[in-house]
């Protein structure tokens, strides 16, 4: 599941009509419908401001909307674009400029979904995992060898704080967390102490760690 971090506005054109798409993140239809409203004071004067949203992981809150094009021909497109993707808590809104000429449906639905497929790839994407945040302590000798561990499994290492001995916080993704932490107890001779384990969501993007999710 992806969300968006941060959000770049972005334009294509097609036969001389503008197709400027506007992203952002939201998790209520209140922040939705008011994103969308700025975007129609900002371009008051387009014939078109079409948009899709999607809230709640679950996606059970969406909306979409033409806006006067042709029916199915607008915000339908873009909704299935955001679906395809994976994304929720997200709102577009693509606004058109019209050039004079006529695309008919299939060129309108091609303009709003690569509007919008251009402003996705623009912006920042988070991807939403399941994970899981251990913290353990363990002496000095040991260091060494866990964080080899860590860094060659790809485990986070979240913080690490020295004092008389090692506290050291990781994160395991869900399907590796059981072999990991069997790893680390065999490597170190059982001379590691497990403080807590707790199921959590983080964010990456480009694979790499962001930061927890909620």
């Amino acid at each position: 599941m992806k969300i968006i971090l941060e959000s770049k506005e972005a334009e294509i054109v097609e036969k001389k009509s503008r197709f400027i798409a506007n992203i952002a993140a939201a998790t209520s239809e209140e922040e939705a419908t008011k994103f969308i409203e700025n975007i129609k004071k900002k371009y008051y004067d387009a014939r078109h401001n079409c948009y899709a949203y999607i809230i709640g992981e679950d996606g059970n809150k969406k909306k979409c909307s033409d806006d006067g094009e042709p029916q199915r021909s607008a915000g339908m497109p873009m909704m299935e674009v955001l679906e395809k993707q994976d994304y929720f808590d997200i709102v577009a809104v693509v606004t058109r400029y019209f050039g004079g000429t006529l695309l008919g449906v299939g060129g309108l639905i091609r303009a709003y979904q690569g509007a919008l497929t251009e402003g996705l790839s623009a912006s920042i994407t988070g991807e939403i995992h399941e994970g899981f945040r251990a913290k353990y302590r363990f002496g000095y000798d040991f260091y060494g060898k866990i964080k080899y561990i860590a860094e060659s499994e790809s485990v986070v290492i979240e913080d690490t704080v020295f004092d008389d001995m090692v506290t050291i916080s990781l994160i395991f993704k869900k399907d590796e967390s059981e072999r990991l932490q069997k790893k680390l107890t065999e490597e170190t001779n059982a001379n590691i102490e497990k403080l807590f384990l707790e199921k959590i969501k983080y964010i990456t993007v480009n694979n790499k760690w962001y930061g927890e999710y909620r």
